[in-house]
Formats: structure tokens, C-alpha cells, sequence
């Protein structure tokens, strides 16, 4: 399993992550691992990073078994949202709950 954004990765297996995606994205979504919009727009507005990851936590991932997610997900999937790498994040939230919980190490994808 690895992550990266819509604007860089274009594979198969590429599975949204995020509460939209770009118009020409037609491959696997995931809503379980989305923000919630309150969350998000909060967030866009005020850019606390310390109550996103406390509340991203709180209202999504203490909710889900991450046996269950990343079985769902698969071990190839590369989950998507949209921003780009050393931008604040909630895919990389959720790959360090996948660690911290599964011990499965998650990095970002480089191009080959």
C-alpha cells in the first residue's frame, strides 16, 4: 500500500480517499477514510492541524478496525486525495494509523 494525489498518480489501483474527486477520476472510492465536510471546512478556514488530527481521529478513524480497512483497501492500493507531497494531509494520518495499529509501514509513491 502506498499514498499520493490525483495529479500524480494515474494507476489502477488508485483508490480515492477524499470527499470529492476530480471529474475524471473513475476508479476505486473509499468514503470510510474521508474528513467529514464540517471537519474539512473548518480546517480550509482556520488551518489548525492540531484539531484536525484530533478530531479526524475522533470522528473517523477511532470508528473503524484498521484489519477490516486495509483488508477492504488491499495491500496494492494507493490511496488518493488531493494534496500534494509535504502538504498537510489526511492520507498521511491515515498511514500512520495503519502503522501504529498494524505495524504496516505505508510511503508515498515514487514514480519508477
Amino acid at each position: 500500500m502506498q499514498t499520493s494525489y490525483y495529479a500524480k498518480y494515474k494507476g489502477d489501483n488508485a483508490v480515492s480517499i477524499a470527499l470529492s474527486k476530480p471529474q475524471w477520476y473513475t476508479c476505486r472510492e473509499y468514503k470510510k477514510l474521508a474528513p467529514t465536510w464540517d471537519l474539512l471546512n473548518k480546517y480550509k478556514k482556520d488551518k489548525d492541524e492540531v484539531y484536525y488530527i484530533e478530531h479526524y481521529y475522533k470522528d473517523v478513524l477511532d470508528k473503524l478496525d484498521p484489519k477490516q480497512v486495509y483488508k477492504e483497501l488491499g495491500e496494492s492500493a494507493v490511496l488518493l486525495c488531493w494534496e500534494k507531497v509535504g502538504d498537510f494531509c489526511h492520507r498521511h494520518l491515515v498511514s500512520e494509523w495503519l502503522y501504529d495499529k498494524l505495524g504496516i509501514e505505508i510511503k508515498e509513491y515514487v514514480k519508477e
